[in-house]
């Protein structure tokens, strides 16, 4: 049974607090947005889907409990609230698109003349549409990029991936993006293994990826981010599956820090590398990475291991959460609910 990490039950929302896992299994109410700005800010919910799905409901959650007066008045909240919310993780695109597309939505029923009540209604049936489409889309991005990957293996072989940080139930509604394809390729009987990166310094795939992997059953290792290079050669591998938190026009793709090595590596081995997320996370107003605006977290996140300093005191540090990914990187494609593309720059 996949993990639930977002629960909305009649209009109240909990989050399971990912900075627990593995050794803890807690959930928190989010009733406002500033208790949603501050759940996603903290990193006790992320991944890119996520982040927009709390960030919209914890909107839900306050204009339920709300007296409103008029449709301008709750039009002006949704759109001050949700520019509140881009700011909690600027890099991942998904809370942006959502902010304009519900803005936009709000804003018409607003000139149709709709009234408060009516407008914070069809802005709640919204967000929890969001949160039901966002499990549709992942199994559609599971059942081709699990097609893509085996359209690369000879018979019936079963395929070891290699994957980063966490993009299953936790960083989603429900069944994942880069890990909603392992679950495809599990489902079809054709995984023989899936190996997970520690992911430091916030060591999501340790704590959480290697979590789902072991709730469900799934044939999966751990290793240090070090040994990916080694496993390649030594151990051999079909697949490198991650995630977006934000690609740009060209197929350039920000994702968390340590993806773009990764993708390099993989390259000198010819293992084909795919970046697997929802038309949500392309940014067709950025030309390119270096338009894609990097988030840099706090030094302790280095230097500090479950709060005992490990770096000598005076050390300067630099800790950007993601890094850009070349397209030319992108050998096995963009797996997006709709289609595989491989950018043209990655076909040369």
């Amino acid at each position: 049974m996949m993990l639930e990490a977002i629960q909305w039950r009649e209009r109240k929302l909990r989050i399971l607090d990912q900075l627990l896992l593995p050794l803890n299994k807690e959930y928190i109410d989010v009733t406002c947005v500033n208790e949603g700005w501050k759940v996603i800010n903290k990193m006790q919910v992320r991944g890119a889907p996520a982040i927009a799905i709390v960030g919209c409901l914890s909107l839900a959650a306050e204009l339920s409990k709300g007296t409103y007066t008029s449709g301008p008045e709750v039009a002006g909240v949704v759109a001050e609230k949700l520019r509140h919310l881009v700011t909690a993780r600027p890099t991942a695109v998904n809370m942006e698109t959502a902010r304009k597309e519900l803005t936009a939505f709000t804003q018409s029923l607003e000139r149709e003349g709709k009234g408060a009540e009516e407008i914070v209604e069809a802005v709640i049936g919204w967000c929890e549409d969001l949160l039901e489409e966002d499990v549709r889309t992942n199994r559609k991005i599971g059942s081709l990029g699990s097609a893509a990957v085996l359209s690369r293996l000879s018979g019936g072989a079963k395929a070891r991936v290699l994957t980063h940080c966490n993009t299953g139930s936790l960083a989603t509604a429900g069944y994942g993006t880069a890990l909603g394809v392992v679950r495809a390729l599990q489902e079809a009987g054709r995984l023989e293994r899936v190996y997970c990166t520690e992911t430091r310094p916030y060591n999501q795939g340790a704590r959480l990826t290697a979590y789902e992997l072991v709730c469900e059953g799934l044939p999966g290792t751990l290793i240090c981010d070090s040994a990916a290079a080694a496993l390649m050669r030594e151990k051999g591998v079909d697949a490198v599956l991650v995630g977006a938190d934000r690609v740009a026009a060209n197929w350039d793709t920000a994702n968390k820090i340590g993806t773009y090595q990764l993708a390099v590596v993989a390259k000198h081995h010819g293992v084909p590398f795919f970046v697997c997320a929802p038309t949500t996370s392309i940014d067709k107003t950025l030309g390119g990475g270096a338009d894609i605006p990097i988030e840099e977290r706090p030094e302790r996140e280095l230097t500090d291991v479950a709060g005992t300093r490990v770096a000598a005191v005076g050390i300067a540090c630099w800790n950007p959460a993601f890094d850009i990914t070349p397209a030319e990187l992108i050998t096995g494609g963009v797996i997006t609910e709709a289609q595989v593309v491989v950018p043209a720059s990655a076909k040369a």
